[in-house]
């Protein structure tokens, strides 16, 4: 049995649908991320199941029971907002201690379950401090100890690091997830932020347009993007418009110019297809040696690596190569670009569409 599960779960705001038939299954101790842009209803999904906003159809269950209409304050759950939402009048340990006061749980082992809490965060030495007198990561510490206090069945963390710079924001991830691990509770977690739901998630959940659209664990969600969408707001990649040339145990794509043979993914003879290729499995060589020939059109330094547009009779290549100590090609150099076989995929031209829809809608031949 499944620890949280929703089902069908659907969020109307007047005629506007925020979420749309959400079905999620969260495994006791699972670390899941719903990641997506601004208005795809990430938050109001988490929101539904803190019981902040009602749900218009559907049904959530916490461990078998049914809490769809259970008010908020008695489902138990531990809530980490964006803003922190620390009572500025109060020391941290008080902050802390809160929500065990409002449980009326007794002074002696509110005591020792605020100082454990503290410790799990490296906060002992700030108890009698006031938010004011802290760094952004700290009172983001605060935050996550008040909420892990009451020991949750499930934590919920609504853009947790999003307040945080950019070096902090990284360090923190880390650390939310050895605090997760460590103390073994179920999270869902709200981010737009594909590297952060990436590095600390068991699974993640694409959302676009109130719906999910890919369920999975981060590495094929990045490896096996379903849609057009999900291969270009999780990661970067190159997309060419082609069109399935035949079956076998390869699949010809045509692409202009270029015929390139992929693993049969199920396409019919003459289906309009996206072949994707992440610019990390891309590499220059002499031209003539690669799979296409081109020019260096614009590159751009990121530290430990280089970024080139490479221009081609197919259309701009996005190229990513590791800052290696190999010299850097100029701009307007030629070059030809490659790629393994196994690194291309197909995606359906149909920006609506899955792979899985296609294929279940007998593109198969």
């Amino acid at each position: 049995m499944s620890f949280l599960k929703l089902s069908g779960v659907t969020k109307f705001y007047g005629d506007t649908c925020a979420v749309a038939d959400m079905n999620l299954t969260v495994e006791k101790g699972e670390f899941v991320s719903l990641l997506g842009p601004s208005g795809c209803g990430k938050t109001t999904t988490l929101q539904m199941v803190a019981g902040f906003e009602p749900v218009s159809s559907g049904k959530i269950e916490l461990e078998g029971r049914d809490i769809t209409h259970v008010k908020a304050n008695t489902r138990g759950l531990g809530i980490v907002f964006q803003t922190y939402a620390l009572f500025p009048h109060m020391t941290v340990s008080d902050n802390v201690s809160f929500g065990l006061e409002m449980r009326k749980m007794p002074k002696a082992e509110r005591r020792e379950r605020v100082r454990d809490a503290l410790g799990l965060v490296h906060l002992e030495a700030h108890a009698d401090k006031y938010p004011r007198e802290l760094s952004g990561g700290q009172r983001q510490r605060v935050a996550l100890a008040r909420a892990l206090v009451i020991v949750p069945p499930v934590l919920l963390l609504d853009e947790p690091l999003s307040n945080l710079d950019a070096k902090l924001r990284e360090e923190m991830q880390f650390e939310l997830r050895q605090v997760q691990r460590k103390v073994g509770t179920t999270t869902v977690m709200v981010t737009h932020d594909q590297s952060e739901a990436m590095s600390i998630s068991d699974r993640v959940v694409v959302m676009e347009g109130g719906r999910a659209t890919q369920i999975d664990h981060p590495h094929r969600v990045y490896e096996h993007p379903r849609t057009r969408f999900i291969s270009t707001f999780v990661g970067k990649a190159n997309l060419l418009d082609g069109r399935i040339a035949g079956l076998g145990a390869k699949q010809s794509v045509q692409i202009g110019s270029l015929t390139v043979d992929v693993d049969n993914a199920g396409f019919r003879p003459g289906a309009a297809v996206l072949l994707s290729v992440r610019p990390e499995k891309m590499q220059l060589c002499a031209t003539g040696s690669g799979r296409i020939d081109g020019e260096v059109g614009e590159r751009f330094f990121l530290g430990s690596q280089w970024l080139y547009r490479v221009v081609t009779s197919v259309g701009d290549l996005m190229v990513l190569t590791p800052n290696d100590g190999r010299p850097a090609l100029e701009e307007g150099a030629r070059t030809a670009i490659d790629w393994p076989d196994h690194c291309t995929r197909l995606l359906p031209a149909d920006e609506s569409a899955t792979v899985a829809d296609v294929l279940a809608a007998g593109a198969v031949s």
